[in-house]
């Protein structure tokens, strides 16, 4: 199996410590829940990578940047045709959308293939699963001050791993033309 490579932001300790308490009652029985330490919010996936590859991704991602912006969880979600129970943002805040255009155009500017779906960002916690049998409830706060690279680590549990960070720094816009 290949490692699999992909953009994303990694919530910190007490967030995934507060998703993990509401999956069971979230989640209806039989599903493979997510292991806290690989919950995350894909921004783009990059797929298999080359070592020749991974770096010019790297050198274009030390060129994006954004300010820290916060995100607000308050639903949940279902992927039928996958059988993904998800939770995520709403509303969808504009600094998460343009740094995931920002990303997409670094993944264009790498000539990597681009996604095909429309992007919804969510977190998955659980897979073969129905959809979720309650309310989120409260909402959970989560102020983004960074994205990551990460790659999938196969046959391992936690099975992503972070390897490299990009702070977010105040007073930054992407703006229309992240790349420039």
């Amino acid at each position: 199996m290949v490692d699999r490579w992909f953009f994303a932001l990694w919530p910190p300790p007490a967030l995934r410590r507060a998703l993990c308490e509401r999956m069971p009652g979230w989640l209806p029985p039989g599903g493979r829940l997510a292991h806290g330490e690989d919950l995350h919010l894909t921004l783009v996936f990059l797929g298999a990578l080359t070592p020749s590859q991974r770096d010019p991704v790297i050198a274009a991602a030390d060129r994006v940047a954004g300010a820290p912006f916060e995100l607000v969880l308050r639903c949940l979600g279902h992927f039928p045709r996958v059988g993904v129970a998800w939770c995520g943002p709403e509303p969808e805040p504009s600094a998460l959308l343009q740094l995931h255009q920002a990303l997409v155009a670094l993944q264009h500017e790498c000539r990597l293939p681009l996604e095909r779906r429309p992007y919804r960002p969510h977190l998955t916690l659980a897979r073969r699963s129905g959809a979720p049998a309650a309310n989120f409830g409260s909402p959970l706060s989560w102020s983004v001050g960074d994205f990551v690279l990460a790659r999938s680590v196969p046959g391992h549990l936690p099975r992503y791993r972070v390897e490299r960070r990009w702070p977010l720094r105040p007073g930054y816009d992407l703006g229309p033309s992240p790349m420039q």
